[in-house]
Protein backbone atom coordinates (compact mmCIF):
# COMPACT_ATOMS: atom_id res chain seq x y z
CA UNK A 1 0.00 0.00 0.00
CA UNK A 2 0.69 3.48 -0.74
CA UNK A 3 -0.28 6.78 -0.44
CA UNK A 4 1.28 10.11 -2.41
CA UNK A 5 0.18 13.27 -0.85
CA UNK A 6 0.29 16.27 -2.71
CA UNK A 7 -0.71 19.90 -3.03
CA UNK A 8 0.60 21.81 0.30
CA UNK A 9 2.14 25.32 0.06
CA UNK A 10 2.49 28.62 1.26
CA UNK A 11 -0.97 30.77 1.26
CA UNK A 12 -2.32 34.16 2.94
CA UNK A 13 -4.67 33.95 5.63
CA UNK A 14 -7.97 34.00 4.28
CA UNK A 15 -6.46 31.76 0.77
CA UNK A 16 -7.64 28.44 -0.65
CA UNK A 17 -5.46 25.05 -1.58
CA UNK A 18 -6.17 21.76 -2.19
CA UNK A 19 -4.73 18.68 -1.08
CA UNK A 20 -4.32 15.34 -3.02
CA UNK A 21 -3.54 12.16 -2.12
CA UNK A 22 -3.31 9.15 -4.20
CA UNK A 23 -3.30 5.43 -3.10
CA UNK A 24 -2.16 2.16 -4.79
CA UNK A 25 -1.93 -1.06 -3.70
CA UNK A 26 -5.74 -0.80 -1.89
CA UNK A 27 -9.25 -1.66 -3.27
CA UNK A 28 -9.37 2.17 -2.96
CA UNK A 29 -13.27 2.80 -3.97
CA UNK A 30 -13.71 0.42 -0.65
CA UNK A 31 -11.76 1.60 2.24
CA UNK A 32 -11.93 4.99 4.21
CA UNK A 33 -9.65 7.61 3.90
CA UNK A 34 -8.52 9.89 6.24
CA UNK A 35 -6.52 13.38 6.19
CA UNK A 36 -4.67 14.29 9.46
CA UNK A 37 -2.32 17.13 10.39
CA UNK A 38 0.19 17.66 12.73
CA UNK A 39 1.25 21.40 14.09
CA UNK A 40 5.03 21.89 15.60
CA UNK A 41 5.23 20.77 18.87
CA UNK A 42 1.55 18.94 18.89
CA UNK A 43 -0.05 16.00 18.78
CA UNK A 44 -1.48 14.38 15.36
CA UNK A 45 -4.79 15.08 14.38
CA UNK A 46 -7.67 13.78 12.22
CA UNK A 47 -9.30 16.39 10.04
CA UNK A 48 -11.61 14.78 7.78
CA UNK A 49 -12.62 11.45 6.68
CA UNK A 50 -14.53 10.09 4.29
CA UNK A 51 -15.88 6.31 3.56
CA UNK A 52 -16.29 4.24 0.33
CA UNK A 53 -19.67 5.03 0.21
CA UNK A 54 -18.74 8.97 0.66
CA UNK A 55 -19.83 9.73 4.12
CA UNK A 56 -17.99 12.16 5.28
CA UNK A 57 -16.79 13.63 8.91
CA UNK A 58 -14.51 16.97 10.02
CA UNK A 59 -13.10 17.98 13.13
CA UNK A 60 -15.20 20.89 14.88
CA UNK A 61 -12.02 23.21 13.91
CA UNK A 62 -12.32 23.01 10.11
CA UNK A 63 -15.98 22.42 9.46
CA UNK A 64 -17.66 24.84 7.27
CA UNK A 65 -14.28 25.32 5.44
CA UNK A 66 -12.84 22.25 4.47
CA UNK A 67 -14.27 19.70 2.25
CA UNK A 68 -12.90 15.92 1.56
CA UNK A 69 -13.83 14.34 -1.49
CA UNK A 70 -13.10 11.07 -3.34
CA UNK A 71 -12.23 10.16 -7.16
CA UNK A 72 -12.87 6.21 -7.19
CA UNK A 73 -11.69 5.69 -10.84
CA UNK A 74 -8.01 8.12 -9.94
CA UNK A 75 -7.65 6.36 -6.68
CA UNK A 76 -7.16 9.53 -5.28
CA UNK A 77 -8.84 12.15 -2.20
CA UNK A 78 -8.75 15.76 -1.77
CA UNK A 79 -8.80 18.18 0.50
CA UNK A 80 -10.25 21.56 -0.37
CA UNK A 81 -9.38 24.12 2.06
CA UNK A 82 -10.87 27.38 2.41
CA UNK A 83 -10.77 30.83 4.53
CA UNK A 84 -7.43 29.30 5.88
CA UNK A 85 -6.53 30.27 9.17
CA UNK A 86 -2.50 30.38 10.76
CA UNK A 87 -3.62 27.74 13.19
CA UNK A 88 -4.02 25.47 9.83
CA UNK A 89 -0.68 25.65 9.73
CA UNK A 90 0.92 22.05 9.61
CA UNK A 91 2.03 18.70 7.87
CA UNK A 92 -0.96 17.12 6.52
CA UNK A 93 -1.09 13.38 6.16
CA UNK A 94 -3.53 10.86 4.44
CA UNK A 95 -4.24 7.50 6.18
CA UNK A 96 -5.93 4.61 6.21
CA UNK A 97 -5.70 1.18 7.16
CA UNK A 98 -5.85 -2.06 5.64
CA UNK A 99 -6.29 -5.71 7.92
CA UNK A 100 -5.33 -3.55 11.21
CA UNK A 101 -2.66 -1.98 9.95
CA UNK A 102 -1.70 1.81 9.31
CA UNK A 103 -0.88 3.25 6.11
CA UNK A 104 -0.22 6.81 6.22
CA UNK A 105 1.28 9.25 3.13
CA UNK A 106 4.43 11.48 3.49
CA UNK A 107 2.94 14.53 4.53
CA UNK A 108 2.64 17.83 2.92
CA UNK A 109 3.26 21.47 4.35
CA UNK A 110 0.76 23.70 5.00
CA UNK A 111 1.69 26.97 5.63
CA UNK A 112 -1.02 29.66 6.46
CA UNK A 113 1.10 33.31 7.14
CA UNK A 114 1.14 36.81 5.71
Amino acid sequence: VQLQASGGGLVQPGGSLRLSCQGSGIVFRLKTMRWHRQAPGKERELVADITGGGDTNYADSVKGRFTISRDNARNTIYLQMNSLKPEDTASYFCHTDLRGRDYWGQGTLVTVSS
